[in-house]
């Protein structure tokens, strides 16, 4: 509608002028002056909204988890509908030009469980409810992507690329996992890279075999090569303590590192817990958003967690806004 009402407006513009030049080219003599030349109010607006339809809007959220109890509740009250989890916030979701997360369950029906009693693997219907919220980029880079093996894994890549969720933090190869992920938005470049120090090391991609984003001195590097490509570029962290509130030395290391090396911001992962946000270098560091969609019922401190609202301007982070979310006793995440 906005566009609409521009249009006719400059098509009457375009004829008074029109109008106003014969008249004063047949009547030299008079003089004649356009009224109402100012805009008004509404048109004022209009063309603001206009010059800041460049602004870009990112939202970042924490841990994702469609397995075991979040599971049970789809099946128990969402009529086995994996949009349930997301119903009470994915309009919110929806104002962003780009949203990402951390999936911490696979999406498959292939492979063995490998890992530890606690091992995710969500079915394949799950999917929908990713792309129901409108998830655009989901990190893979944490100490689930292995549960079920290579197979899996690999599995779990092609069905995110088939319905168009992109991911960061693994790869069918070392070269895809440490260049990250370029996406242009409204003409800003933004590369998004991710890694993890939880786990195997022998889980990370080398050469040509797939696996994970390994966390160690090369993001200096990896970094770099990003920044000298992109406008801006975002580094994803599965670290630090699980249900620990403060970051540990390890976390704000690498933090402080990834700024350092080029990185515009840090959100981290893994913890389970909301930890706090540190300016460094005039750049934000997220240690940890805590839970999304989760289900550790046992403490108030894992049924809540923090969306990030990162709004982009002229290609530059301008303003970095925590909202807490809570999550419900279905595990749907929502805002208060």
């Amino acid at each position: 509608m906005n566009r609409n009402f521009l249009l006719i407006f400059l098509t009457i513009a375009f004829i008074s002028l029109l109008v106003f030049v014969i008249l004063n080219f047949i009547f030299p003599s008079r003089k004649f002056v356009l009224e109402n030349s100012q805009p008004t109010a509404a048109l004022t607006e209009l063309l603001k909204e206009t010059t800041n339809s460049s602004t870009i809007t990112l939202l970042a959220v924490g841990d994702i988890m469609l397995d075991r109890g979040v599971e049970y509740m789809v099946k128990k009250y969402g009529d086995n509908d994996f949009k349930f989890p997301f119903l009470k916030i994915a309009d919110y979701l929806k104002k962003a030009d780009l949203l990402l997360g951390n999936l911490e369950s696979i999406i498959s029906d292939k492979g063995r469980r490998v890992g530890s009693i606690y091992s995710f693997r969500a079915e394949p219907t799950a999917i929908t409810g990713l792309i129901y919220a409108g998830f655009d980029i989901l990190s893979v880079a944490n100490n689930h992507l292995f549960d079920y093996g290579q197979e899996a894994m690999e599995d779990n890549f092609r069905r995110l690329k088939e319905v168009g969720i992109d991911y960061v933090g693994g790869g069918f190869n070392e070269a895809e996992v440490r260049s990250g992920l370029l996406k242009e938005i409204k003409g800003t470049k933004i590369t998004f890279l991710a890694y993890t120090n939880k786990g195997n090391p022998a889980w990370q991609a080398i050469g040509n075999n797939s696996g994970i984003g390994w966390l160690d001195e090369r993001i200096k590097d990896d970094i770099r090569k990003a920044k000298e490509k992109s406008d801006l570029v975002i580094v994803l962290f599965h670290f630090g303590e699980e249900y620990q509130i403060e970051p540990n030395a390890e976390q704000q290391y690498f933090a402080h590192l990834a700024i350092d090396s080029g990185a515009d911001l840090v959100i981290g992962h893994h913890p389970h817990v909301i930890q706090p946000i540190e300016k460094y270098k005039n750049k934000t560091i997220a240690y940890s958003l805590g839970n999304f969609v989760f289900d550790q019922y046992f403490s108030e401190e894992t049924m809540k967690g923090l969306l990030l609202e990162i709004i982009i301007e002229n290609k530059q982070i301008k303003e970095v806004i925590p909202r807490e979310i809570k999550i419900s006793a279905q595990y749907q995440p929502f805002i208060d």
